[in-house]
């Protein structure tokens, strides 16, 4: 921590002075602070940058906060605020955060100002360096600050009306950061849709003289970000993007474009704005923007709708419980309008009564939780009921159903002045899974769904929607989340995963035995009316029998679960111990390292053959190629496939000791891999080597 006087003289002080001499402090102190800016603060945003605001802290109790600046390392604040101190002795603790949209913003470092080693009525230049208590070791940027003590020597009754007029300014600041905080659980004023449709004659960033261009839109607190397009510079992206509009006039939609690097940061190309305001409403309007900072044009489609039917209200007062607007509702969703407005799929009805049981967040063994229900994006929350491990919420929320395959969440918070809300628990219900007008206990589950966490919430739960609407919504593309935390390296979620894939390929590979055996004539009767049904559909097949071969299995799968034989299998996770884990993590890396390695020889195998790595095999090719050209173009393709089935089926009969085979992976294996073809490449002789070398080499 460095102290600069105003006017410019650094006072540098050895670490073991004495402070100097202080007169008997009065009752009260006023602390003059101005927040001036950050330097170089820490990057906690996948775009490379941050959303930070500043904390300040006296005796445990939050005394400030500052308005967050968005984008910015080395954001500049300005804020000034005037705060009584009792005590000296209570150093003023500050935090920087960056904001993020959900409810866990970013810790960013944090300092201590000491106040007893400030200087009475004498404005200091005062430059913080933010540590992270748990990596002392790392640099996190630094604040700057202009701070003034002066002890109060008045009426005490002035130092109260000081200390009234602060309180207020303080709350009148806190209930517009809360009201700007909570704006993303509040109701709004309509939908803007915007369509990235292309871009024309962007910026070349790479060598090649292409770029990979994404683009990412923000809207306030709502993030989105599109597919990447290699090697282009004019992409074609058609994606659609849905923010929430909750200013009445309109706002700014900010969209920058970016290339794509591996490995390193990702370029800025440029960056375009979008002014609401100057939109007509219920109208699609086509905008070419051009790239500020840039070069090029991107080409969008916005469309600005009036709010969907999203509300909140008390249990008492809901729409679904009044026969008159249920069967308002239940016309509006009925089958003769299954063309109208095909977007609005549906409407959902959750009423949040309880919850009980839940964990204790605070140190008095108690929590002061509040729910938090989110359709896709649409997010609406209760109200926060304190100091209680059992809460009776009995709201009612309403949303939109766009897409009847949406998943419900519903989390439960526990609310904290001082720092980011708590998580207590979570349920996710998809919406073809609820039973209409069922009050129901579900038992809360961790952050990551997987396992249980203490508490059950009772909910019950409503859904009309147009199945016709329904079904024609699940052939297009699904609604994207809001850009939220960058996805972070697990090998839990490694060992999952790979599990996931091979109970597929295992599937697979079941299958595939299954067929082999009756090639293998492991059971006759089974082998022979393969056999027959397989010369049945080879010589009459048509193009019908593929959907309706899939049609089949769907259909027996059906009867097994109505009659009661339900063949599906639920897969738990299930618990090792820490060795137990790391053992299967490491299988894990030597199976997808072979496997890896085992498709990636395949592919240059084939590579190879083409590109005349071995004469002689290309040369096969070539004749098997064309053999194979003259047999299907004189023959037709039916007889052939009954011919190869056929002889497949009596191999077996023909010679039973013979080994079965593919031919064409037989003949792939003799073709190199690159990495053989390095290790079999000759190394050119040196025709002067040194003598050193030559000892070397020859060390005897």
């Amino acid at each position: 921590m460095n102290f600069t006087e105003s006017g410019g003289i650094n006072i540098v002080a050895p670490s073991n002075a004495e402070p100097p001499h202080q007169p008997p402090g009065p009752a009260m102190y006023q602390l003059d602070i101005i927040l001036k800016k950050g330097s170089n603060l820490a990057i906690r945003d996948r775009t490379g940058t941050s959303d930070p605001y500043v904390k300040f802290k006296i005796a445990g109790k939050e005394v400030f906060r500052s308005k967050t600046i968005h984008k910015n390392l080395n954001p500049v604040w300005d804020d000034r605020v005037s705060l009584l101190v009792e005590s000296l002795k209570d150093p003023l603790y500050v935090k920087v955060f960056d904001y993020d949209f959900g409810l866990q913003d970013d810790f960013m470092g944090s300092a201590n100002l000491h106040l007893e080693s400030l200087e009475h009525q004498r404005t200091l230049d005062v430059t913080l360096d933010l540590k992270d208590p748990q990596y002392p070791e790392h640099n996190l940027g630094s604040l700057d600050l202009a701070v003034t003590l002066s002890p109060k020597e008045g009426d005490m009754r002035d130092a109260t009306m000081l200390l009234r007029r602060n309180w207020k300014r303080s709350c009148k600041y806190q209930s517009m950061r809360l009201s700007d905080v909570h704006r993303k659980a509040q109701l709004w004023r309509g939908i803007v849709s915007i369509s990235l449709i292309e871009g024309r004659s962007l910026q070349p960033m790479d060598a090649n003289g292409f770029s990979d261009p994404y683009v990412k839109f923000r809207m306030g607190h709502q993030k989105y970000k599109s597919k990447t397009i290699p090697k282009t510079l004019n992409p074609q992206w058609r994606e659609q993007f849905d923010f929430h509009l909750y200013e009445e006039h309109g706002g700014y939609v900010d969209i920058t474009v970016w290339d794509k690097d591996a490995g390193k940061k990702d370029d800025f190309m440029g960056r375009c704005t979008v002014n609401l305001s100057h939109l007509t409403k219920e109208h699609t309007h086509k905008l070419d923007l051009p790239l500020e900072e840039g070069e090029g044009l991107l080409v969008l489609l916005v469309t600005l709708t009036a709010s969907a039917a999203v509300s909140i209200s008390d249990l008492s007062v809901n729409m679904l419980d009044d026969p008159h607007e249920r069967h308002q509702i239940m016309q509006r969703y009925s089958l003769w309008r299954s063309f109208n407005n095909l977007k609005d799929v549906g409407v959902v009805q959750v009423k949040v009564i309880r919850a009980d049981g839940l964990m204790a967040a605070d140190v008095t063994g108690k929590s002061d939780p509040f729910c938090v229900v989110e359709l896709s994006n649409d997010r609406l929350q209760t109200h926060t009921v304190y100091k209680n491990l059992n809460p009776e919420w009995n709201k009612v929320f309403t949303f939109n159903v766009k897409d009847i395959h949406s998943v419900l969440e519903v989390s439960v918070y526990d609310e904290d002045r001082d720092r980011s809300a708590d998580f207590l628990g979570k349920v996710a219900i998809p919406l073809l899974n609820i039973q209409n007008g069922e009050r129901k206990a579900y038992a809360l589950k961790s952050k990551e769904l997987t396992g249980p966490t203490k508490g059950v919430i009772f909910l019950e739960i409503d859904v009309i929607f147009n199945a016709v609407k329904a079904g024609l919504t699940t052939l297009i593309p699904i609604e994207q989340k809001y850009i939220e935390e960058e996805p972070r390296v697990s090998k839990q979620l490694l060992l999952r995963n790979f599990n996931r894939v091979r109970r597929c390929i295992m599937f697979l590979i079941n299958t595939g035995c299954y067929i082999n055996s009756c090639f293998e004539w492991d059971s006759p009767q089974r082998s022979i009316c393969a056999l027959v049904l397989f010369v049945i559909v080879v010589w009459n097949f048509e193009l019908y029998m593929i959907p309706l071969a899939l049609l089949l299995p769907l259909a027996w799968n059906y009867i097994l679960i109505a009659s009661g034989k339900d063949t599906r299998q639920d897969v738990d996770s299930e618990r090792k111990g820490f060795m137990n884990k790391l053992y299967a993590i490491q299988d894990v890396c030597i199976s997808v390292q072979n496997a890896l390695d085992e498709v990636a020889s395949y592919g240059e195998r084939i590579k190879n053959t083409f590109n005349w790595t071995v004469p002689f095999l290309s040369w096969l090719a070539i004749v098997a190629f064309g053999a194979a050209t003259t047999i299907i173009y004189f023959i037709p393709l039916r007889y052939i496939v009954l011919a190869w089935g056929v002889n497949k089926f009596t191999k077996k009969l023909r010679d039973p000791y013979t080994i079965d085979n593919n031919e064409l992976l037989d003949f792939l294996s003799r073709v190199p891999s690159d990495v053989q073809v390095v290790q079999y490449r000759e190394l050119k002789l040196d025709p002067n080597p040194s003598p050193n070398k030559r000892k070397k080499n020859n060390p005897g």
